[in-house]
């Protein structure tokens, strides 16, 4: 079973820009109802990805830099990247489908 790690400002450049894996990051806060909602979803793509995409979550209210770095207004955001280049964003609450196609797109 994988897991989705949280990432901070602090870790943000190893975790995730040197990553040797893509990484799919879940920008999220406590108080955010999708958020709750696309959180186990994260969590079984992890499991179905594991070992071709690393899956962090980052709260947004106790890590500010990096989410106003990549302009995050709305949240759940979920952000691809790929050799430390970001490759795709979803905005908001999607489907399990539509977030396998976004992240199937990001990595070839």
């Amino acid at each position: 079973m994988s897991d989705v790690r949280e990432v901070t400002d602090t870790t943000w450049d190893s975790d995730v820009l040197k990553s040797d894996l893509p990484v799919l990051v879940d920008f999220w806060a406590p108080w955010c109802g999708p958020c709750r909602m696309v959180a186990p979803i994260v969590q079984e793509l992890s499991e179905e990805y594991a070992g071709k995409v690393s899956f962090m979550k980052m709260n947004t209210d106790e890590n500010p830099m990096v989410p106003s770095k990549f302009g995050i207004r709305s949240i759940p955001s979920l952000l691809i990247f790929k050799g430390g280049e970001l490759k795709g964003t979803v905005v908001g609450f999607r489907p399990k489908s539509d977030l396998k196609k976004r992240l199937d797109e990001a990595l070839v």
